[in-house]
Parts: C-alpha cells; structure tokens; sequence
C-alpha cells in the first residue's frame, strides 16, 4: 500500500538505505561514486555511527513505500559523541579501512583519516551549540520541502532534551546547501583554520521560523 511521503523515526531496516544516500550526496552534496576508490567510507563516518550510537535522533523521509530516501541524523553532546565514537564505534570498523601512514595523498586517503580522528568534531568555537547534525537528501527529493520537515523533526527532539543549540559543518564550495541552510535560520560561526568547511548554527528553539 502505498501512502504520501512523510518524516518518521529511523528502523534498523533503513540501515542500508541511508548508507547508499550518504554516498550518493557526500561529494559537495553530489554522488561520490566517480570520485572515490572507496565512497562507502562516508557512510561509516557520517551515518552509520549516528544511528549506532544515538539512533533516537535519526529520522528519515519514507517515500511512502517504506523507502528511506532523506535523513537527518545528530547528537545531543558532541564531546560525548567524539568520545563514544572512538571506544564504542571506531573499534568495530577500524580493522577494514587503517589508517594511512603520514600524510593523506588521495581523496580517499583524507577521508579515511578523518574516521580515525573523531576528535576533530570538538571544536571550541562551537562549545555554545553542543548538538551537531547531518541530513542528505536524494536529489529527486530535494527542493519539495522535506529538508525542511526533516530538520524540524530534529530540532523539536533537541529541545524535548533540553539542548539549546546546534551546530553543523559543510563545505564551503556547495552553495545550494548554504542557500538552504540560510532560509532555516542557521547563520555563521567564525572558527579560525576551519580548511574547505563552513561551521553553522541556530538555536533549537524558534521553530516557527523554519
């Protein structure tokens, strides 16, 4: 049976689901498959250990067929999160995908450091907006309004849990998701050094606005 697209609580089942989204949308918000040797690294590093570890904070959009075609994913407590991603979640997958030895010299080599370095996630510049979040889309759901509904369903979750503020990071060069961002209230936050990303935050309150 068939129903209209809606935003609901993530379910084991969507495991596979959002891996292949996070593929398709983690270069610059476009498919990584061209540019990658090894795109299913993103999703180990950017979906897998939110659901694993906090999964009360994953949703998706169904397509109203049961398919998870979007999700927002986040923590509540980013410290915590760095600290639980290295004891909890980095000894399950580290053994498939070491470390490279000194310095990265391929696209693929850079992100692979990043799932052994979780600790770059704590930024004190954003020690105000303790949460941190990550949602993608499909492109062919882009555009409709979902996103917005997406980041909606987790910022009430935040707030039912008392976090004040958010933050996430994006790269710099994709401005469509800068452009989105901007009309849900996110605005700037300067942090020195930050390389190819933008760091941006809002509020978990407001919600009218978005």
């Amino acid at each position: 049976m068939t129903s209209s697209p809606a935003i609901r609580p993530y379910r084991s089942e969507d495991r596979e689901a959002l891996d292949d989204i996070c593929i398709r949308t983690a270069h610059n918000g476009q498919d990584s498959r061209p540019v990658y040797t090894d795109p299913g690294i993103f999703p180990v590093i950017f979906a897998a250990p939110y659901v694993h570890l906090e999964p009360e904070l994953a949703f998706v959009l169904d397509d109203g067929r049961g398919q998870a075609v979007g999700y927002v994913l986040g923590t509540a407590d980013t410290p915590r999160f760095a600290e639980d991603f290295r004891t909890q979640w980095l000894p399950l997958v580290a053994d498939r995908r070491p470390e490279p030895p000194g310095a990265p010299s391929t696209p693929d080599e850079a992100i692979v450091q990043l799932l052994h370095h979780p600790e770059r996630m704590v930024v004190g510049e954003v020690a105000a907006y303790p949460a941190h979040l990550h949602i993608d889309l499909l492109p062919e759901w882009q555009g409709r309004g979902h996103g917005r509904e997406l980041m909606r369903a987790l910022l009430q979750a935040l707030q039912d849990r008392g976090v004040p503020a958010v933050h996430l990071s994006m790269v710099t060069a994709n401005t469509p998701a800068r452009a989105f961002y901007d009309r849900l209230g996110f605005h700037e936050i300067e942090v020195p050094d930050a390389g190819p990303v933008t760091y941006l935050g809002r509020t978990t309150r407001e919600l009218d606005r978005l």
